[in-house]
């Protein structure tokens, strides 16, 4: 399941509520704490939550407790930015290379 597909599992408008600890994909909405896929005020369902369980009063077991509904795709990674240095040096080759040519 991509992000996108996640988010339109957020517990409203009577959609399932989602929530993703690292790559797995869990349904709460069975849980009374997760109305409306608000959970406490503070998370949403729909979302990847493993930061928030750093924090959380609770460990990862109770979140694993729900049934396991997909795994989370990683985000497509952006191509890299090329290194203004190694264009400097490769223009810089170039710009030498030219040079010795023309004498």
């Amino acid at each position: 399941m991509t992000h996108a597909e996640l988010a339109r599992h957020n517990g409203q408008n009577g959609q399932p509520a989602y929530v993703a600890i690292g790559s797995i994909i869990y349904d709460v909405s069975t849980s009374p704490l997760w109305c409306e896929g608000n959970h406490e005020n503070v998370h949403q369902a729909g979302t990847e939550l493993s930061h928030a369980l750093k924090t959380a009063p609770h460990v990862a077991a109770v979140i694993e407790r729900f049934p396991v509904v997909g795994h989370l795709e990683e985000s497509p990674k952006k191509k890299a930015a090329p290194n203004i240095l190694f264009i400097a040096a490769a223009l810089s080759i170039a710009v030498v290379l030219g040079w010795a040519l023309l004498r």
